[in-house]
């Protein structure tokens, strides 16, 4: 049996404390001046720099009832690209279930830098903007 790259293991620690709405678990995977870049026109949309607004940012998803499935994974020694299924369980006038990207960049075994490529950025959008008002 093949061991897991530790930058794998890493982003695989993420996504279980996230799965859980554990933050501090993220958080310790998370460098303190963590940088994610969230593209599109919506309330939630730019770049949350450091721990506090990125934890902002993942407890609005999780009010949202986000949830993510990996599907595939490639890594090097500074990157993981994770290409995952994700969809919201809230009702509300539209509904979320796409695809999407994520650019994960590491450093000392702590995320660093996450880039978001979701696969159609206007559905996303459209997401955000129409159920914003129902939370």
């Amino acid at each position: 049996m093949t061991e897991k790259h530790p930058n794998i293991q890493l982003i695989e620690s993420f996504f279980m404390a996230y799965s859980n709405a554990d933050f501090e678990g993220m958080k310790r995977v998370m460098a303190v001046d963590v940088k994610w870049h969230i593209p599109g026109k919506h309330p939630l949309s730019g770049t949350k720099t450091g721990i506090s607004q990125l934890m902002e940012y993942l407890e609005k998803l999780n009010e949202f009832g986000f949830k993510a499935e990996q599907i595939v994974m490639g890594v090097n020694d500074n990157y993981v690209i994770d290409c995952h299924r994700n969809w919201s369980t809230l009702s509300g006038p539209r509904v979320l279930n796409a695809m999407s990207c994520l650019l994960w960049k590491i450093e000392e075994n702590m995320i660093v830098e996450v880039f978001n490529f979701p696969q159609e950025q206007y559905l996303v959008d459209d997401f955000f903007n129409k159920n914003s008002d129902c939370l």
